[in-house]
């Protein structure tokens, strides 16, 4: 006999929104592993029990287990992307993304490279989420060329979107770096800002004479 089930179902928001609820469940005591006992040293059978689930509902959410400590990956890797394509009326690329990171870096935004000493530390210690994390700087870059391309309508071949987003990208890369490093040295957030907008100003400078009108909307 068949059986209607649609009044049982819940709808697909509520749905989501339980899916969602797990996979940060699972993020959060990833993370909390991590950093008491190591990335490389906690396994994913530890995490499933922490959470209460299946050890295959871990890798359900996450094909990967770097992906746990590192769980909003893709909003890192379409940040700078982004930036391009909401950009002002008038506003070159190198402006909107020099205008985003001062904001995120006042602002201590964690895309921006903001962590906490225990989860930076946690970064640094393991070589698995250092390399993971060159991997997302790479992939924001390779984003970043694309929304140049688009930006311009510049030939898919054409190598000055890819220049510039390498140069772009480098920038980012080496202030987040800096706000990693201050972190470790036991700076806190309001003084690590300070810092790091002062030194942004000068990084982005130094792209001035050669992105000032590149790519401008």
């Amino acid at each position: 006999m068949a059986t209607d089930i649609s009044s049982s179902a819940p709808p697909v928001g509520l749905r989501e929104a339980k899916k969602q609820e797990t996979r940060q469940l699972i993020s959060d005591h990833a993370t909390r592993l991590f950093i008491a006992q190591g990335f490389e040293q906690t396994t994913i059978a530890e995490i499933a029990a922490a959470a209460r689930v299946a050890k295959k509902t871990v890798t359900n959410y996450f094909s990967r287990k770097e992906d746990l400590a590192l769980d909003h990956q893709d909003v890192f890797i379409a940040s700078l992307a982004h930036t391009v394509t909401t950009r002002r009326a008038g506003e070159s690329a190198l402006a909107a993304l020099r205008r985003a990171f001062i904001d995120a870096g006042t602002a201590a935004e964690p895309v921006a490279g903001f962590s906490g000493p225990a989860f930076a530390r946690m970064i640094a210690d393991s070589p698995t989420l250092s390399a993971r994390l060159r991997d997302l700087h790479d992939l924001r870059e390779a984003a970043l060329a694309d929304a140049l391309v688009e930006a311009t309508g510049a030939p898919r071949d054409d190598i000055t979107p890819r220049a510039a987003a390498a140069l772009l990208g480098a920038v980012h890369r080496t202030l987040f770096q800096r706000i990693q490093e201050l972190t470790l040295a036991g700076q806190d957030n309001a003084r690590i800002s300070a810092t790091i907008t002062a030194e942004a100003s000068k990084a982005f400078d130094l792209l001035e004479p050669s992105l000032a009108h590149y790519a401008a909307a």
